[in-house]
């Protein structure tokens, strides 16, 4: 008679990595695939051309990411970017870009919920990361509203002596190069990055170095949204490699730059002289409370633009230009 043998007796093999059995062994634990970050210029998402990155620690100490650290040529290919797209960006209605702000802002409220955990991962506690995201989509929809009234608030028509009509209005600058606050992972970089992109220019930004995750994740809401490829570029790694090629470029024409060191304020205003450039120091305390927005911000990138245009003078009186 043959026996009946019971499921708890038969043993379970084990498998090598080769793929042949072997002796049981205690089960190890699993090595997680981490994700690479990559860099986002001219609406691709490129990795480094130097091959570098780096590996920013979450509140447990360990890694949480390979994250690109770029280098002078990638500042120099954001920067052609940003160039090629300020063209179509600049010259683009208030109303349009306003559209397409908001757009973003929709965008953002759907990712909320990923933005939340990764400055979790940052060490951000959970009702300060959300309460920093919820900041972050309502002071972008406050940008998207502006962008077709900060016009009409901000210029005018200047009173002269002659038979001239004189108008003053605001021009975006160009390019702006700008470095992200150092303990803001999304809020202080929206803030920086909005104002200048409502105005019509085009922006290569750094992002924090220490919490770049949600910089990464906020441009990938870019490449799917109706903004062009070129007008937000973002750059990640060390910021003492990146500031220097950046305020040194001379097709950037105004950078930002949130919370220098003494050693980088001197470095800004030294070689911004070069060529002009413009430095813009955002003299904000708490990107979270209302100082961290405001029409302003949007003129730090303008320039005026002062046109004279004769008048007729009366019908009887042989009036002419």
């Amino acid at each position: 008679m043959s026996k009946t043998i019971s499921k708890s007796a038969v043993a379970k093999p084990t498998f090598k990595s080769n793929g042949h059995a072997g002796p049981n062994t205690a089960k190890t634990a699993r090595l997680p695939v981490m994700k690479t970050y990559k860099i986002y210029i001219g609406g691709k998402f490129p990795r480094t051309e130097s091959g570098r990155y780096y590996q920013p620690s979450g509140a447990d100490g360990k890694p949480l990411a390979n994250v690109c650290r770029s280098s002078r040529k990638d500042v120099r290919e954001a920067v052609v970017a940003a160039r090629k797209a300020f063209g179509d960006w600049g010259n683009r209605s208030a109303f349009n870009r306003g559209q397409v702000l908001y757009r973003i802002g929709e965008m953002l409220e759907g990712r909320s919920a990923q933005f939340v955990h990764e400055l979790k991962l940052h060490g951000v506690s959970h009702a300060a990361a959300e309460a920093e995201v919820a900041t972050a989509i309502d002071r972008w929809i406050y940008y998207a509203g502006w962008c077709d009234k900060y016009q009409a608030v901000f210029s005018s028509v200047n009173p002269v002596n002659t038979s001239h009509f004189n108008f003053s209005v605001l021009e975006p600058t160009g390019v702006a190069g700008m470095l992200a606050p150092k303990d803001s992972g999304l809020l202080g970089l929206i803030s920086l990055i909005a104002p200048v992109i409502a105005g019509g220019s085009t922006c290569v930004a750094v992002a924090s170095e220490s919490m770049p995750l949600p910089a990464v994740t906020f441009t990938e809401v870019l490449a799917t949204s109706d903004l062009p490829g070129g007008v937000v570029n973002l750059l990640t790694g060390l910021r003492s490699e990146l500031l220097k090629p950046l305020v040194t470029h001379m097709d950037v024409n105004a950078v930002l730059c949130a919370e220098p060191s003494a050693e980088e304020r001197r470095l800004l205003d030294t070689e911004a002289a070069a060529n002009m450039k413009r430095v813009v120091v955002p003299k904000v305390k708490n990107w979270a409370t209302a100082e961290g927005q405001s029409p302003y911000f949007i003129l730090d990138t303008q320039e005026v633009k002062t046109t004279w245009h004769p008048i007729e003078r009366g019908q009887g009186g042989g009036g002419g230009y």
